[in-house]
């Protein structure tokens, strides 16, 4: 690649200019990766990639239209740009859509401070393939695990330049490495698959290979004669695996764009109760090796460290500056976007406040009910906020895990399941997401 990624930014910035754009945004990113897969102890595939991709995003007047390509010719900009203007001449005005005000932009942050990028060498595909090698073998040596469905391992480095006319200018590099199992237990009719994996940007902070595979044959070896339990209303204990997604639904609803568009469970909430006093959820932009930290949004905003909810209290909404303005609100720095639209709102790095009890301690306590660790699926109401999911797991009974369950749907609504949970203490705090298990009282499960 003989141009930057910055450089191919305010090309197109000048590009859009001179094809009669009043405003424009535009990203560039460029990248190379490595994935390797092993199946059988030997190399099933080998995969390298350089690529880069740009975005442009031009506003004439209050109309807007994005483009985006992989062709980064300087006469294929002067093309692109004018598409883009003739798009935006036919587009629907947009009162809300527009750039940032100058003084609102970032300054002066500290890239560094935040790590996303690991400073070691591209690995040699040899290495990579001895990780995926030894996560295949760790699994297979799992007693029950009959084979391993993939092993694989992989690195991914980009560089991601944004630009404005406003006068916005920025790059960052981010790393990727990651090490992913997935095993199958039993055979015919009784198999069983699951999987586990690791991904950090820092490859000093990855897990074992060994560790990775062993933990998927017994997760695989785990659910092995499962059954469908009884049909009845039951406490749900939501492994920490797949617990963010019930925070998920609660900050979905809280997306600056469906509080626009009425079309949210939570409209009329806020400032008001919906979690249980003592959980809050943080956003914290600013954490070290985490994937989901920026100083600076999609529109060049700076981010900052708040509590979306505090104290069970819903303070505020994830905004974006165009639904910020439909709802006479200010930006909440929550700007995300790709390469071929208009910024959308998204939240950065999220932790709920952990409890003081075990996810064991929460097993014995619930006396009878289910274990979710997977789910598949999903029916939710944004309106209702009426929930309705398949899931597999594990029964407990007495307080004890009794035996794996399959094939069974788990319903109720989130208004009301979010003021029932209880939280363990075994959230990962290396995740952009920071959930621990989250026991949830009085669930309708559909068994047998």
């Amino acid at each position: 690649m003989t141009q930057f990624p910055d450089d191919l930014a305010q090309a197109l910035l000048d590009a859009a200019r001179r094809a009669g754009a009043d405003a424009a945004d535009a990203m560039v990113v460029s990248g190379a990766a490595q994935v390797i897969d092993v199946r059988g102890g030997a190399l099933e595939q080998a995969e390298r990639s350089e690529e880069i991709e740009l975005g442009l995003r031009v506003l004439v007047g209050q109309r807007q239209a994005s483009v985006s390509s992989s062709d980064i010719r300087r006469e294929t900009l002067g093309i692109l740009a004018e598409r883009a203007v003739a798009m935006a001449r036919e587009a629907p005005e947009d009162p809300h859509a527009g750039l940032a005000d100058p003084a609102q932009l970032a300054r002066d942050w500290d890239l560094a401070a935040l790590e996303l990028a690991d400073p070691a060498p591209e690995p040699d595909p040899a290495e990579l393939q001895r990780r995926a090698a030894e996560a295949e073998a760790a699994a297979l040596a799992v007693e029950g695990v009959s084979q391993v469905q993939a092993a694989t391992a992989g690195y991914q480095q980009s560089r991601t330049a944004m630009a404005a006319t406003n006068g916005f200018a920025a790059t960052h590099m981010r790393t990727d490495w990651y090490v992913s199992c997935a095993a199958i237990a039993g055979t015919g009719t009784g198999m069983e698959r699951d999987s586990d994996g690791d991904a950090r940007i820092w490859d000093a902070d990855l897990r074992a290979p060994g560790d990775i595979g062993t933990r998927a044959g017994q997760r695989a070896a785990e659910r092995l004669g499962a059954r469908r339990p009884r049909t009845g209303a039951y406490p749900v204990l939501f492994d920490e695996r797949i617990s963010t997604s019930l925070i998920g639904h609660l900050l979905s609803a809280a997306n600056g764009a469906a509080v626009a568009r009425g079309a949210t469970w939570l409209r009329g909430k806020l400032g008001a109760q919906v979690l249980p006093e003592a959980l809050s959820v943080i956003e914290d932009p600013h954490r070290p090796r985490v994937a989901g930290s920026r100083p600076y949004d999609a529109e060049g905003l700076p981010t900052q460290r708040r509590a979306i909810v505090e104290n069970g209290i819903l303070t505020g909404w994830v905004l974006d500056l165009a639904s910020a303005r439909q709802l006479g609100m200010q930006s909440t720095a929550n700007a995300k976007r790709g390469l071929s639209g208009p910024p959308r709102p998204g939240t950065w790095n999220i932790a709920l406040t952990q409890g003081s009890a075990s996810r064991e301690d929460l097993i014995r306590d619930m006396g009878t009910g289910l274990l979710v660790t997977s789910m598949i699926g999903s029916t939710i109401n944004p309106n209702t906020g009426d929930y309705s999911r398949g899931a597999s797991g594990f029964w407990i009974e007495n307080g004890e895990i009794a035996y794996p369950v399959n094939e069974l749907t788990i319903a109720g609504n989130l208004n009301d399941m979010l003021m029932r949970m209880t939280p363990a203490n075994d959230a990962r705090t290396h995740l952009g997401s920071v959930v621990p298990s989250l026991l949830v009282e009085g669930m309708t499960l559909a068994g047998t």
